[in-house]
């Protein structure tokens, strides 16, 4: 414990008596310091034993002694030694009773006593107190350390400190979300700690701060963990994402060892951290080589390859998705790394669903296996709904031996996606759709223009209407009577038009590749068709 003033004034050799504040003792004290001057406000920090033989002031007037005391107490010092045998025989009932009317404890010191024993008596106190932070601090540190080289890691290091706090500790994750807790039923009391979790996540590490309690609640500081480097998440014993922030909660402001504890713990917390990412970039080129293998029909060496890692997720249906940061309006700057956001939410998904999950980016992509059904694929889709900046492209469920075909598939819909400007396609809904929204290009319309140019340049003469005759030729799949009918004109009539188009085209309409070209054109360059 630091120095009180009831440890002096119970020290034998010091021969102390209290005069006023009795009540007031067990106040620590920082320093003890002489003063003679009138005024010795200006050379205090406060929490210092003033002592003094009264040499400049009158301490028998009670006008003087009073705001004396007064400017003592406000700039707080928190207690007086006054000498007597020097300048008065016993302490001036004036400044007795201006001591008791302030609240500011009074020492009696007598004429055998030096001052500079009490401020040994002091000194050597605090030295005593800080020798034993440092050495409960360090025996923690030690206690720590074992608990982070056990089998429980983080988890260890976490109930390890808690206990020693009497407190509750946390860890939180890049999303916000507490990782682990201890004892466990901090975990309701650190989850309301989100906002300020990420706050403190998008400052430069290291990075700490306070939150200031509210009645009845815990005093709660917050320490950045890591050099300052994004980290992805990664499975921290099963719970969660690799821990970025540690949060200890505490009924009163910490202490000089609780400070080495949580600074121990920190650093601990840290080399945890840097070595999960470097296990992530060993798991990222691990999982590329598996889906290198998986998309080269090489499906039996990628499952010896995942091995425990990757291995369940390969025994059930899986989705292959395929994602591309979405395009940036004109005039507007990429904002943060989207696609880097896009694997944190999926591998943090995939932590606290016990899932495996793969995510690989592949130069402007990313691709991402994940089990069909499971958390991972509803977080992207959260993420993308919710305007994160990605497009994604999402396969049928599929096995290891046709993640080829459902790789394609995916490409196949993030294309359909970023053509029709959603955020995320299915395979699913591109194969039960029409395939005119998936005209809607500039290259097709540049072709179905072209195509019909000359046709076009036919009817602006006046000549006829081939165009007109040719779309409802088509729409009739060739009966002559019908389209006729449709047009209001003769089927003879209708017969020399669709002469003329083979011949302004100079290609044939009764090859089926023709028809075919020429109706698509016809519904990309009009009103109403492709895309609409």
């Amino acid at each position: 414990m630091p120095p009180t003033l009831a440890s002096l004034a119970h020290h034998s050799a010091l021969k102390l008596t209290v005069l006023a504040g009795g009540d007031r003792l067990d106040t620590p004290v920082r320093w003890a310091h002489v003063s003679e001057l009138a005024d010795p406000v200006p050379w205090m920090e406060g929490g210092e034993l003033l002592l003094t033989t009264a040499m400049k002031i009158d301490a028998a007037d009670p006008g003087t002694v009073r705001p004396y005391v007064r400017r003592l107490v406000r700039a707080g010092v928190v207690g007086l030694g006054f000498a007597v045998g020097v300048n008065y025989e016993r302490t001036p009932s004036a400044l007795v009773e201006a001591a008791a009317e302030a609240g500011l404890p009074l020492l009696e010191v007598p004429r055998r006593t030096p001052f500079i024993a009490i401020s040994k008596a002091v000194s050597a106190a605090i030295a005593a107190e800080q020798y034993r932070a440092v050495t409960a601090g360090f025996e923690a540190q030690r206690e720590l350390t074992r608990a982070a080289l056990g089998a429980d890691g983080p988890a260890g290091v976490l109930a390890r400190l808690a206990a020693y706090l009497d407190g509750w500790a946390a860890l939180y994750d890049a999303s916000g979300a507490v990782v682990a807790a201890a004892p466990d039923w901090a975990t309701r009391r650190a989850s309301r700690l989100g906002a300020q979790v990420e706050r403190l996540r998008d400052r430069s590490a290291p990075a700490s701060a306070v939150v200031a309690p509210e009645e009845g609640e815990d005093r709660v500081e917050l320490q950045s963990l890591g050099t300052g480097r994004r980290a992805l998440p990664r499975r921290l014993n099963g719970t969660g994402g690799t821990p970025i922030v540690l949060a200890v909660g505490t009924g009163a402001p910490l202490g000089t060892s609780e400070r080495y504890a949580v600074n121990s713990a920190v650093a601990l917390l840290t080399l945890t951290t840097e070595r999960s990412r470097a296990l992530h970039r060993a798991e990222q080129r691990l999982g590329a080589a598996v889906l290198r293998m998986l998309l080269s029909g090489q499906a039996e060496h990628a499952r010896d390859v995942a091995g425990e890692l990757y291995g369940a997720l390969l025994d059930a249906p899986f989705r292959v998705l395929v994602a591309r940061a979405a395009p940036v309006p004109e005039g507007e700057e990429p904002v943060g790394d989207p696609l880097g956001g896009l694997a944190e939410a999926v591998e943090t998904a995939a932590s606290r669903a016990a899932e495996a999950v793969l995510a690989v980016p592949d130069g402007e992509r990313l691709v991402v296996l994940a089990p069909d059904g499971g958390a991972a694929v509803a977080a992207c889709a959260e993420l993308a709904e919710a305007g994160a900046g990605v497009v994604l492209g999402l396969s049928a469920p599929a096995g290891p031996a046709a993640t080829a075909a459902a790789h394609r598939q995916a490409e196949q819909a993030l294309a359909v996606a970023r053509r029709r400007g959603r955020v995320l396609v299915e395979h699913e809904d591109v194969a039960a759709g029409s395939v005119l929204p998936l005209l809607a290009d500039d290259a097709v319309r540049a072709f179905a223009d072209g195509l019909l140019r000359a046709l076009r340049a036919h009817d602006a003469t006046g000549r006829g209407d081939l165009v007109a005759s040719l779309r409802a030729w088509l729409s009739r799949h060739g009966q002559w009577d019908a389209a006729a009918a449709d047009l209001g004109v003769h089927r003879h009539t209708l017969r020399y038009r669709m002469r003329r188009v083979e011949e302004i085209l100079g290609r044939s309409l009764d090859d089926p590749d023709v028809r075919m070209e020429l109706w698509l054109a016809l519904k990309a360059s009009s009103p109403g068709g492709a895309g609409e």
